[in-house]
């Protein structure tokens, strides 16, 4: 997205949200969303197996095969 997508799509959200955001702290929130957007673009580079993943996935009944 462009900077000038990214305030628009700021914008837009937070009037569906219901968020008050004035122009200087909607420039704010959109500059920490291209950040937040790079840092994710950096990260999805970097080839990773399902060994690599060390959480474990949540499973409360293993035995259970279908929902009652």
């Amino acid at each position: 997205m462009t900077e000038a997508e990214t305030l628009a799509y700021v914008k837009a959200s937070a009037v569906a949200l219901g968020i008050p955001l004035d122009a200087a702290r909607a420039q704010r929130v959109a500059a920490h969303l291209e950040r937040t957007a790079a840092l994710a673009a950096l990260l999805e580079r970097v080839p990773l197996s399902p060994e690599d993943e060390l959480a474990e996935i949540f499973n409360p009944d293993p035995d259970r095969t279908h929902a009652a």
